[in-house]
């Protein structure tokens, strides 16, 4: 099970890591994982000492390839690690109680992924592949954290992800679970083989998911048949146009209306980056959420006592319109405020 996660330790991470005299750095408050004790019983350890969320990063951007998208969701951890880390240590947020875990073990399904060409039926059907077994280690990575009783707050990759996740969520609870998703994609296209567009249609069928709200839903950028799908499994939307255009809801709102239909299974809160605004990620729009609407989201989700781990996926730095530099930079500053508000709500509930 640990031969799919990469744990890190202070080496990993100095790099990225700067001082300031008299301040105190969220990298210099948060803990990292004890590597001489296997990892089960080390995040077991680390609950005991009272951690309770686990950062965790997962390194590829074949899910979206896979789905005919564009590359570059590999990038979005670290940018997000170089934001965070070195953001400061205040009485605003408790960085003891996080633990930096590392990231889900990539590396050789990314070299198989590195020269296929998703324009390529072959290729494509190779990419599906990938995507498939990238699912079962973030499964596994994901199972542990889940059963050590700890909450993980999963950036980087494909909206593929959802899926692995969603499993060890429902197999650890032995039931079905729920998930509220600000996204303008439904992630609902049929079980063609695995990609970032289909996640939650896969944990569906496979009955780990008892009931799925999107946030946001763009009119014209599902097909019929999504829709049609989300309809015949009873799951429910806000579509941007009634939120932004329409203005017949605000987003809060919705929110709040969406969340108080769910029952009391555990809940996962799902963004996809492509829901905001100019923010580099593989499907860019002008036309989505600002960062605080995001925000908003993600601390009304997180106040919710059924909560259970937030998922940021893809976001691309290489995809900015000003370049990788830009891009790194906005995706870090950007994922790590959607991450301080799940952690200020989660402490706050």
């Amino acid at each position: 099970m640990t031969n799919y996660l990469k744990i890190y330790d202070e080496a990993a991470v100095k790099h990225l890591c700067v001082r300031r005299a008299n301040e105190l750095k969220a990298w210099q408050a948060l803990a990292l994982l004890d590597t001489q004790v296997n990892a089960p019983q080390a995040l077991i350890d680390a609950k005991q000492f009272g951690i309770r969320y686990v950062l965790v990063g997962v390194c590829e951007d074949i899910g979206p390839r896979a789905n005919l998208g564009n590359g570059g969701s590999g990038q979005a951890w670290q940018a997000f690690l170089k934001r965070f880390l070195n953001q400061t240590h205040n009485q605003f947020l408790n960085h003891e109680r996080v633990l930096l875990l590392g990231e889900v073990a990539l590396d050789d399904l990314n070299q198989q992924a590195a020269d296929l060409d998703n324009k390529n039926d072959a290729d494509l059907a190779k990419l599906r592949e990938l995507c498939a077994d990238i699912d079962t280690r973030v499964e596994q990575v994901l199972a542990m954290i889940f059963a050590a009783g700890l909450e993980p707050i999963v950036i980087g990759g494909g909206h593929n992800n959802c899926l692995g996740i969603l499993r060890a969520l429902s197999k650890q609870h032995g039931k079905p679970v729920n998930a509220i998703n600000l996204d303008p994609h439904a992630d609902f296209r049929e079980c063609e083989g695995r990609h970032s567009g289909n996640g939650f249609r896969y944990a569906y069928s496979e009955n780990h998911l008892a009931d799925y709200h999107v946030m946001g839903l763009h009119e014209f950028k599902n097909n019929q048949a999504i829709m049609d799908a989300l309809t015949n499994a009873n799951f429910t939307f806000d579509s941007y146009q009634d939120i932004q255009v329409r203005r017949k809801v605000d987003l809060s709102s919705a929110c709040k209306h969406a969340l108080a239909q769910f029952d009391n299974a555990p809940l996962g809160v799902e963004v996809d980056l492509d829901s905001i605004s100019l923010m580099p990620v593989s499907a860019y729009t002008n036309c989505g959420f600002s960062v605080s609407d995001a925000e908003h989201f993600v601390h009304l989700a997180a106040s919710q006592t059924t909560a259970r781990y937030l998922h940021l996926c893809e976001g691309a730095p290489s995809q900015h319109p000003v370049g990788l530099d830009a891009g790194m930079n906005d995706a870090g500053q950007i994922i790590t405020a959607l991450v301080n508000a799940y952690l200020q709500a989660r402490e706050e509930s």
